[in-house]
């Protein structure tokens, strides 16, 4: 019904606390079985490609019960495709937009990042104030799933994309910059910012946050070192130096750090207006709110 023998798929797999313990086992098997039933059938058989096949079929296996699902999407969604240039550890984009969204920010004040690395929270920011569709860049990740299942119709679906388009509106100069101690995260920052629309009007510096003006009346977001990025005796020192530059020089600033560590949350120094969990990757991070007066 999804599938034939001139098409191509591929199969991503999931385990947990079952007798099959290997994803990649798992995804062989699955895709043996669609093979030696073409093969049964038509004495042919479908290729496989790994990057953009025609049809991911998804086996998820938890005690023992496994689900067989045909995938809609077409791989992750969580790559909004402006991540063209990275550093070491970057944020990834869903946890970067939960940030801006329960930072409640709604572009009535200057938004910043003075660690910003290779962008992600500034671009999360530009797409949440002007309205960029979480999948407006998709055409570099590949199609979408459903755009190749039977029944599809293109029609509707240029549609939905152009209304959805349509809702993006311009950024104000000067409403989001960003800046960060490293030449080559700037410079990555830069070109990612680039890929969206109104990106270009993001300010970048390549400056240390010790060296900044004041930001007062801002809101400031950012995800600092916690240890992955830099020696791990060297993050507590800079998280407190971090805290010291927000009591110093952001008054009547609101800011929402992302710390990977939720140890470190002590170390800013700073009293705490509200704290949220945010685990992704591995890492049990906290999202700490302070209000600075």
């Amino acid at each position: 019904n999804f599938l034939g023998t001139k098409q191509t798929f591929a199969v991503f797999a999931n385990v947990s606390d079952s007798a099959i313990t290997h994803s990649q086992y798992a995804a062989l098997r699955v895709k043996d079985a669609v093979v030696d039933q073409f093969r049964e059938r038509t004495g042919r058989r479908p290729n496989i490609d790994t990057r953009h096949p025609d049809l991911w079929l998804n086996v998820f296996i938890h005690n023992d019960r496994a689900v067989l699902s045909v995938d809609t999407s077409g791989g992750s969604l969580h790559r909004r495709g402006y991540r063209l240039e990275s550093v070491e550890a970057p944020m990834q984009e869903t946890v970067a937009a939960a940030l801006i969204e329960l930072s409640g920010w709604d572009g009535e004040r200057p938004l910043y990042d003075p660690m910003c690395g290779s962008g992600t929270l500034v671009c999360e920011a530009l797409m949440r104030y002007c309205r960029v569709p979480a999948a407006y860049l998709r055409a570099r990740e590949g199609k979408f799933g459903f755009e190749r299942l039977p029944g599809f119709k293109p029609a509707a679906w240029q549609a939905v994309r152009q209304a959805a388009n349509a809702e993006i509106r311009p950024l104000p100069d000067g409403l989001i910059g960003a800046s960060d101690a490293s030449g080559r995260a700037v410079a990555a920052a830069r070109i990612n910012a680039a890929a969206l629309p109104g990106g270009k009007r993001i300010i970048f510096k390549t400056k240390k946050f010790q060296d900044l003006e004041s930001l007062e009346n801002t809101t400031l977001v950012s995800n600092p070192p916690y240890g992955l990025r830099i020696e791990k005796g060297e993050a507590g020192g800079l998280i407190g130096e971090f805290g010291d530059f927000l009591k110093q020089r952001c008054r009547g600033s609101e800011a929402y750090l992302y710390l990977g560590k939720r140890e470190l949350v002590k170390q800013v120094g700073l009293r705490t207006s509200w704290k949220k969990p945010l685990r992704s990757g591995g890492l049990d991070g906290r999202l700490v709110k302070y209000d600075l007066y």
